[in-house]
């Protein structure tokens, strides 16, 4: 059972359903700072750990150890770029049986599944020499 979220979890799942794109614990601290609802990096970092727990969020790290994050809305599949962040969505779920019977087989309530696959979008293909 999912727990009920403190006010600075909910500032911070809120701020991330309105951005498109992946977004670092620093951005989210600088927004939430320059608004009326200011909180400390230190709790933005623990509530971004907290949804990530408890599957509403998914997190990212670049190459450069940088972690972003975003919403990781239930069954979805993406291609992600390790050098930009760009995630391009996969509409098709090719696990989608497997686990239904790991559910069966291990008496196990999956809430959601993620597949994730990771390399260079074509951009970022184009800029890096071979």
């Amino acid at each position: 059972m999912k727990e009920k979220l403190t006010r600075s979890q909910e500032r911070v799942l809120h701020l991330l359903q309105h951005h498109d794109r992946a977004v670092s614990a620093q951005d989210i601290h600088s927004e939430l700072r320059s608004s009326e609802n200011s909180v400390g990096l230190a709790t933005v970092y623990r509530s971004l750990d907290t949804l990530k727990l408890q599957g509403l969020i998914k997190a990212l790290t670049l190459p450069n150890g940088e972690t972003v994050y975003s919403l990781t809305p239930a069954d979805r599949h993406h291609l992600n770029c390790l050098n930009c962040g760009k995630s391009l969505p996969i509409d098709s779920c090719p696990i989608h049986d497997l686990g239904n019977q790991l559910a069966k087989k291990h008496t196990f309530q999956i809430y959601y599944h993620t597949l994730e696959f990771f390399g260079l979008c074509s951009e970022c293909q184009q800029e890096s020499p071979s």
